[in-house]
């Protein structure tokens, strides 16, 4: 296998994960706490440092063509650059928009310039579900739709999967201390949260450590602010259940091949994250794939997890931006492209305008 080919199938895997991460980020969290509450995690301890390469700067080295295509690409996203926003629009008091990353990394607990004194200025703050104040009380809400979370009609992961496919699943589980025993009656949509974060987003889980929007969400409600969500969890879930159950099961086995390779996209997202650079993410994980199989999965799971859930959260920030003051922190990932948040507030009159 040429390192060429190796690169290709790495992509590939990447970019089904980072669709599937876009669909349940929040989930992942909400997962992962019940790995604690139900002791699969590992026991608390110091966190493990996080290692990761900048696939970026690898794809610059080895292919430096194919850097120049994915940059000229990146180029090409509207809205591509920044992940603080101030809108604005005549006689109203201006808001702002932070995307954010789902996790727990301490440079993106850090917001950017002017961030924090925006959401301390906001008279109301908004997330994707305001249900992140109470994971434990929303864990309890999904639970109690185990249809959502569960297969409740005699399937089970170990009859969706092929020989071979199972033993990967069943060995990735077994790397993080779970048993299939213990989680084959649950959607591939839990297993994937199990097994999609490195260990050191893990750890800093089990240490209770809050991600970015339960933070931001955590200081509004202290300080007496009403926190608003475009979502519920139980939407995001549906949302989950609507893709098919074969584009879940393959995202599940490639995300556990990529194995050590998970760090190198998470330090990839974090990377692009920080400097601003969210428009060269897909771009970049799409790149340069063996073969055009997945194209029509692929464009199904994206209308599905990112465009259509754009256009709802657009819709329902709408009067809640009528009345001005507002600070909105949804994934980073959701601000660009066409169909990005960016994009569809401008489409409702408003001027929206990078601040960093």
């Amino acid at each position: 296998m040429t390192p060429a080919f190796s690169a290709n199938a790495l992509f590939r895997r990447a970019q089904d994960f980072v669709l599937w991460l876009m669909a349940a980020a929040h989930l992942i969290a909400l997962a992962a706490l019940l790995l604690v509450l139900v002791s699969l995690s590992p026991a608390r301890a110091e966190a493990p440092a996080c290692h990761g390469t900048n696939l970026l700067d690898e794809l610059k080295t080895d292919n430096p063509k194919e850097y120049d295509r994915v940059i000229a690409e990146g180029a090409k996203v509207p809205n591509g650059k920044g992940i603080f926003w101030k809108i604005e629009k005549a006689g109203i008091a201006p808001s702002y928009l932070l995307g954010t990353m789902h996790v727990s990394d301490p440079r993106v607990l850090k917001m950017p310039s002017g961030a924090a004194e925006a959401h301390a200025a906001a008279k109301t703050i908004v997330v994707e579900s305001d249900e992140v104040l109470d994971e434990k009380k929303a864990m309890a809400g999904m639970l109690a739709k185990p249809e959502l979370t569960m297969f409740t009609n005699g399937s089970s992961i170990d009859k969706l999967l092929s020989r071979d496919d199972l033993a990967v699943v069943e060995a990735g589980l077994k790397q993080r201390g779970i048993s299939l025993s213990a989680v084959s009656r649950m959607k591939p949509w839990m297993l994937m949260a199990f097994v999609s974060l490195p260990a050191c987003e893990m750890a800093r889980k089990a240490q209770n450590t809050d991600v970015l929007d339960k933070q931001i969400a955590l200081d509004a409600a202290a300080a007496g602010k009403p926190v608003k969500g475009l979502e519920t969890f139980a939407e995001q879930f549906s949302t989950l259940a609507a893709i098919p159950i074969d584009l879940h099961m393959k995202s599940l086995v490639e995300t556990i091949k990529l194995g050590p390779k998970l760090d190198d996209v998470f330090e990839t997202m974090t990377d692009l994250y920080v400097s601003g650079d969210i428009g060269l993410t897909m771009p970049l994980l799409k790149a340069v794939a063996p073969d055009g199989s997945d194209d029509a999965g692929y464009a199904e799971f994206e209308e599905l997890v990112v465009t259509r859930r754009n256009h709802l959260m657009a819709e329902r920030a709408a009067p809640i931006l009528a009345g001005g003051g507002a600070f909105i922190a949804v994934g980073a990932l959701h601000l660009p492209g066409k169909d990005g948040l960016v994009q569809l507030l401008k489409d409702q009159g408003f001027t929206v305008t990078a601040v960093n």
